[in-house]
């Protein structure tokens, strides 16, 4: 263990705390009923995210797996399927949801890191026959998880989303983390989000706010992604007390993200220079590195666990791979004693092995 009692925890930007801040905006809010419409800080969230995004309407909602699930249940019906990259959240981490709930299926495109290109989208409309399901959607996630945090690049977006368009699909953006895309490449939300029918973003990621996502689009789609939210669960009363967490991240929180993507770049210096790791991606876009842990090393779940007996908690994500995320609870000296605590795991494991 450190001589610090306290565990470093780059497992997620999920892990953060809510601020002195924070909590005393949320101490603060005024609050009613959502389900009744009644709550003014909620409604506050709503229009502040929705005119971000350049949207008509935004709903709040729990999570980002629902807000995601709203988005295609908006666009899909039973019997049809959405495209998406092979690596995103939507297909890998919510349960498959889109076929629990709402009959859809999904249609995974290899990308690289996440990166799709336009011609792999070629041929992959479905035929309009009785034996296949109905193409309607094309799915993007920025920035990309399993790719390490990756941007599609916005002449990209704006090449796929346009080509979906033109063959009469809709578009949904997984943008969970959008602002740290917004941050890294000093585009405007706005500007990302144009090029989709609906846009999933996400508060309580490198945002910092302890729970909440938001969908937002056309106004006939978020009054049809209200009825969603509470077939799904998601009516919430009082919920002001956690918009109002949302708001205060909004305000404080965006411009703060160029040290999370700094202190990634930081770590993965850490990481191309020690013997047995390898960053994949070589490129570190935002806040998100992923490295490969050579066998003599260990599984990641073993190197994982002894990274956590020296005080690094990090995630093993496959069975050599490992992700760490930087965020509003780590600062650069945090990224310094993670990168020696890497350092020595790995010359230890390197000396045993020989």
């Amino acid at each position: 263990m450190t001589t610090s009692a306290r565990l470093l925890d780059f497992r997620s930007d999920t892990v953060t705390k809510p601020t002195a801040g924070m909590r005393a905006a949320m101490a603060a809010a005024e609050v009613g009923d959502d389900v009744f419409h009644e709550d003014p800080t909620v409604a506050m969230l709503e229009d502040r995210i929705a005119g971000l995004l350049g949207k008509e309407m935004a709903l709040f909602v729990p999570s980002g797996t629902m807000s995601n699930q709203i988005g295609l249940r908006l666009h899909c019906g039973p019997g049809d399927e959405f495209l998406c990259e092979a690596g995103c959240h939507i297909y890998n981490f919510e349960q498959a949801a889109y076929a629990q709930l709402s009959g859809i299926a999904a249609h995974p495109i290899e990308g690289r890191f996440g990166i799709l290109r336009l011609e792999q989208l070629t041929g992959r409309i479905r035929a309009d026959n009785d034996h296949a399901p109905i193409t309607r959607l094309l799915c993007l996630e920025i920035t990309h998880n399993r790719g390490a945090g990756r941007i599609q690049p916005l002449d990209s977006v704006a090449a796929l989303c346009g080509w979906a368009h033109d063959h009469g699909l809709t578009t949904h953006l997984d943008g969970a983390r959008l602002f740290n895309a917004v941050v890294a490449t000093g585009t405007s939300a706005a500007d990302w989000a144009k090029h989709f029918d609906t846009v999933s973003v996400c508060f309580s990621k490198g945002l910092g706010a302890p729970i909440g996502s938001a969908i937002v689009g056309p106004r006939d789609l978020m009054k049809q992604a209200r009825r969603h939210r509470k077939v799904f669960g998601g009516g919430m009363r009082q919920a002001g007390i956690i918009a109002a967490a949302a708001l205060y991240a909004l305000d404080n929180h965006i411009d703060r993200l160029a040290e999370d993507h700094a202190n990634a770049r930081r770590f993965a210096e850490f990481v191309r220079e020690i013997d047995g790791l390898s960053l994949t991606p070589a490129e570190i876009d935002s806040n998100i590195v992923i490295f490969h842990v050579e066998p003599e090393l260990g599984t990641a779940d073993e190197f994982a666990a002894r990274l956590k007996e020296h005080g690094l908690l990090t995630l093993a994500i496959g069975h050599q791979s490992i992700r760490v995320v930087t965020h509003l609870d780590v600062g650069r000296e945090d990224v310094e004693a993670a990168g020696e605590i890497l350092r020595a795991v790995t010359n230890r494991a390197l000396g045993f092995a020989k």
